[in-house]
């Protein structure tokens, strides 16, 4: 059960979650900010259109990037406005700062809003005050919150340790969130047991870039496995030559429960 649920909020999740008792296939696409396009040729429609048809409940982009998209294509697709950022250009990428507003995101059409935070980074502070801020526009415009939340930082050796994980899941849980993304540890019982101990339901991350494609879907096959209530993986599938057949594969994991989406 998801908490802080005013009229507006169960309905924004009930279009988010509209399988029912299937697990939720989000594609993060706001990469952009901080890599660059995703596509040479541009066409951020015609991925979203692939993605809508071949499986996918929400897409995660910035306010700039959902412009672009046809408002057609989220009639069976929720849509998630991306409110903070960074860049690999910059001299501290863990860093993330506001840029957009819960207020913006309403204007867009949104059913939800994301918030990154890299706890144990030099400014996990200002990202956790956000996140903070954010929660609160959330519940007096009742919408649906989701945090990513990373361990990342100088002094962090292993951002996927239990122990690590099941609290950044916590702050976010007690910031107000109403579902948490997070890179799970490898361990499925480890796994189950972070999951297990959350308050909020959890989604598995798709990974680090550069992983092979039959690695990470045996994660995530792992991750619903051991409870998590979706995942949420953007690079695997915008990435792959066939966006939509990687999806449709991703999504026999997710919604089907088949292991490591077999073909």
């Amino acid at each position: 059960m998801y908490g802080n649920e005013s009229f507006g909020r169960r309905l924004r999740l009930g279009h988010l979650n509209r399988r029912g008792g299937s697990g939720l296939l989000l594609v993060p696409l706001d990469h952009t900010m901080g890599a660059g396009p995703l596509r040479p040729d541009g066409d951020l429609d015609a991925l979203v259109a692939e993605l809508a048809e071949h499986g996918a409940d929400g897409v995660v982009l910035h306010k700039g990037a959902a412009r672009r998209i046809r408002p057609a294509r989220f009639r069976d697709l929720s849509l998630i406005v991306q409110l903070n950022a960074s860049t690999r250009m910059s001299a501290d990428p863990d860093a993330k700062y506001p840029v957009a507003t819960v207020e913006e995101a309403l204007r867009l059409g949104a059913h939800a809003v994301s918030v990154h935070v890299n706890a144990s980074s030099r400014t996990e502070a200002a990202q956790i005050a956000h996140l903070a801020d954010v929660a609160e526009a959330c519940d007096r415009w009742s919408v649906p919150l989701m945090a990513m939340m990373y361990v990342r930082g100088p002094a962090v050796r292993d951002g996927q340790a239990p122990g690590l994980v099941a609290h950044a899941i916590t702050v976010a849980a007690e910031m107000g969130a109403d579902l948490v993304k997070t890179a799970l540890p490898d361990d499925p019982a480890a796994a189950a047991r972070v999951i297990a101990g959350a308050t909020v339901p959890v989604l598995a991350a798709g990974g680090t870039p550069g992983a092979e494609p039959e690695t990470v879907l045996t994660r995530m096959a792992a991750a619903m496995r051991a409870g998590a209530a979706g995942v949420a993986v953007g690079r695997l599938v915008f990435t792959a030559d066939d966006p939509g057949a990687m999806l449709h594969r991703l999504a026999a994991v997710v919604h089907d429960r088949t292991p490591a989406g077999v073909r």
